[in-house]
Order: C-alpha cells, then sequence, then structure tokens
C-alpha cells in the first residue's frame, strides 16, 4: 500500500510539472493537462455527439451563416483567435447556448427565438467563446483527471498519455463550470462583446430576457448556466468601472431578416 501511494503521489507531482501553462485570459500560470490539439480532437468528437443526440444542426444555411459570421466577428477580438472557432445553431427547444472543447460553440434554436438583436445573439456567443479562450473546459478536465490518479483510477495511463479522447468525450456529459468561471466568462465576454464593436447592453439585454422567462431551464449536457438575476448587477458595474458608454451596433433589423423570420 506504502508503494502504491508513493506510485501516486510520483505520478501526480508529474503531471503537474509537466502541465503548468500560461492562462491567455488571466496571464498567469495554472496546471493544465489537455493541449490545445487534445481539446480540439475532443471537440470533433464531442460536435457529433451533440447533435446525435440533442438534435441535427439547423439545415437552413442563410441562418447558419449569419451566426458564424457574428460569432467569427467575436473570435478574431478574442485572448485566442487561433483556436479556429465554430459556431452552429442546432435544433432544440430548450433555451441554451454551450462550448464543447476546441472552440465547438452551439445556440439552440428556443434561444434565438429569445433574442431580438445582432448585439445579444454577440453577447451569448462571447460568454461561450471566453469559457474556451480562459481554458475552464481544459480546467474541468484536469481536474477530474487529478482525481482518477488520486483514487488510483487512471494511474500511469493518465501521465504517459493524458487522456484518451473517448474518455473525456463520455465525461463531458453532466460537467457544468464554477460561479467563479460563469462570471468570468460573462465578464470577459462582455470585453469581447465591445471589442467586436457591439453594444455592452447586448449582455445586459440578454439576461434581463431570460430573467423574465418563468421556468427557465438548459440542456443538461456540458455547462450549466445560473440563474441571469444575480449576474445582471456586476455587468452593469463592469460597464461603469470599464468606461464602456451605451454605443455600439445593435442590429436589430439584420437579426430579424437573418434569424426571426427564417426559424
Amino acid at each position: 500500500m506504502k508503494i502504491l501511494w508513493m506510485f501516486l503521489i510520483v505520478s501526480l507531482f508529474g503531471l503537474i510539472i509537466a502541465g503548468c501553462e500560461t492562462n491567455p485570459v488571466t496571464g498567469e500560470q495554472e496546471l493544465i493537462l489537455v493541449s490545445p490539439e487534445q481539446e480540439k480532437e475532443m471537440g470533433r468528437d464531442a460536435a457529433q455527439q451533440v447533435e446525435k443526440e440533442l438534435g441535427q444542426s439547423v439545415k437552413d444555411q442563410q441562418l447558419q451563416n449569419y451566426i458564424n459570421m457574428v460569432g467569427q466577428r467575436v473570435a478574431r477580438v478574442s485572448h485566442s483567435p487561433e483556436v479556429g472557432f465554430s459556431y452552429k445553431a442546432i435544433d432544440h427547444k430548450s433555451v441554451n447556448a454551450f462550448a464543447l472543447p476546441g472552440g465547438y460553440i452551439y445556440i439552440t434554436t428556443g434561444l434565438l427565438k429569445e433574442l431580438n438583436s445582432e448585439a445579444q445573439l454577440a453577447a451569448i456567443l462571447a460568454h461561450e467563446t471566453a469559457h474556451v479562450t480562459a481554458r475552464h473546459i481544459a480546467q474541468q478536465i484536469t481536474r477530474n483527471i487529478i482525481i482518477d490518479v488520486g483514487f488510483g483510477v487512471a494511474g500511469s495511463q493518465a501521465s504517459s498519455s493524458a487522456m484518451r479522447v473517448a474518455n473525456i468525450v463520455r465525461q463531458l456529459e453532466g460537467m457544468s463550470f464554477t460561479r467563479e468561471q460563469e462570471r468570468q466568462a460573462d465578464e470577459v465576454g462582455l470585453d469581447y462583446l465591445v471589442r467586436a464593436g457591439y453594444t455592452p447592453y447586448g449582455m445586459v439585454e440578454t439576461m434581463e430576457i431570460l430573467e423574465r422567462q418563468s421556468g427557465y431551464r438548459t440542456i443538461e449536457f456540458f455547462s450549466t448556466h445560473p440563474s441571469p438575476e444575480n449576474r445582471i448587477g456586476y455587468l452593469q458595474e463592469r460597464i461603469y468601472s470599464k468606461g464602456y458608454r451605451g454605443e455600439g451596433k445593435t442590429g436589430q433589423q439584420e437579426y430579424a431578416a437573418n434569424i426571426l423570420s427564417r426559424l
């Protein structure tokens, strides 16, 4: 037993030494045991699973092109544009959006129907983009790997290959972000929104829309979002502290023509 614990401690120490990286958003060193290449591979597999289990992507190419165009506008001003983000709508009645490893971002038709401007769409996509650039997904996967090693489940296999893609894809189901990660995604997403040329109030309006919904629910797949009620306050505070003005693109007509009229 003593030898086993020594082996686990050495394995864990080796993982920590090998896995320290600089977070693109915070600039701080942190333990990340998932490379961007591994995230991309996981994301490709998980995206196929999403469309199989939750609903096929919307067939309307004009609608998809518009969503991706807005998303790419946000991605270009993010901390990690080199990720190669993909933004798609899936046909699902729930009100939700979520990010998969490697920058695969989805928004449901249920949420699209609730929004009424391009700025609000950009706010949702900016929030999910921030989850990716801040390495929140990789942080959660790293935590699971460390727990596995600590209980002797992963053992030397984890230290030699970090993880197998198929196992990680299975782990994505039911995984959720912490409140701190959600707040960081809100605040960094707000910055992306403004950098992309949109009104910062697109983010606040989105939270207000969700707050007004009775029985607000999300897909229980990867990311779960807390109630928007308490998020409006700190977003308004950030708009004030950052000196953001109310100006910027709203895009109500564009949204109506490319989304609402086509759903």
